[in-house]
């Protein structure tokens, strides 16, 4: 997989995150989604992962979020127990984490940059996140690399990224971010031409001695039927993001054709 080109990455709104147009950790913002809808799911899985099946003592050891936002999940990481450092390209987003965290008594190291160029030693971190943010950037093989470099001999990379298929593209792309009476994203959010196959994301990781274990999908918790609905609701005005995300989350699948969740070691 090669650097996205310039003209398709022109169409991605990446502004959306750092911009005053919604806020995190505000209930009448689509990205309190992810603290309701997406974060339950993908923080039950890392927690299985890294201390059920990796028996990860977090204790003393030190994890990066790269692309942390606001800080929702980056949160997460520092309750577990690690040594929390988060980095983002948006100054707003990190001023508002770096807020939230400090509200809450979490001691959470903070910084602006890009992943491309992480402002971090060679084998620093024990553990990496990047959730929600590979499939934003323009040079995803630059910045699966910088993840490499930072992370220790026989540390855990895990990640989470959107599939490059048509039922993505219909549920993502058209559903979410197009059709108006569902709508419930910005236009340009995500761009499906730089969503990520797994087995783009596989060999990706190889190349950076990087050795994945498993891949896991998310899916709606409720059916077709029922997601529409709820979203047809929140379009007219009847509901806000808050109800919306109480009615609607995600949950782990062994069907990774929308999204998928992964984790990988890196070579000792």
């Amino acid at each position: 997989m090669q650097k996205v080109a310039q003209e398709i990455y022109d169409r991605i709104d990446n502004d959306f995150y750092g911009s005053d147009r919604e806020g995190w950790w505000q209930p009448d913002s689509s990205l309190f989604m992810i603290l309701r809808s997406l974060n339950p799911a993908r923080v039950g899985y890392l927690e299985r992962k890294l201390f059920g099946v990796l028996r990860l003592d977090p204790r003393g050891k030190k994890a990066l979020e790269v692309g942390c936002g606001g800080g929702m999940l980056c949160e997460e990481i520092a309750r577990f127990g690690f040594e929390t450092a988060g980095i983002d390209p948006s100054e707003r987003s990190i001023a508002i984490a770096q807020r939230h965290a400090q509200s809450g008594g979490l001691a959470i190291a903070y910084r602006t940059g890009a992943g491309e160029a992480l402002p971090y030693p060679d084998r620093s971190f024990d553990a990496v996140f990047c959730c929600d943010v590979l499939e934003h950037v323009r040079d995803l093989p630059k910045v699966v690399s910088e993840i490499s470099r930072v992370l220790k001999p026989g540390g855990v990379f895990c990640y989470d990224t959107i599939n490059r298929t048509l039922v993505s593209k219909l549920v993502v792309i058209d559903l979410a971010q197009r059709w108006r009476s569902f709508a419930f994203l910005p236009p340009n959010l995500h761009v499906w031409e730089m969503f990520i196959r797994p087995r783009e994301m596989k060999s990706l990781l190889a190349r950076n001695r990087l050795i994945w274990q498993e891949h896991r999908g998310l899916k709606p918790n409720a059916s077709p039927f029922t997601v529409l609905r709820y979203l047809r609701r929140r379009a007219r005005g009847e509901i806000g993001y808050r109800e919306l995300s109480d009615k609607l989350g995600l949950v782990e699948s062994g069907n990774i054709w929308m999204m998928y969740l992964g984790y990988a070691l890196k070579e000792r």
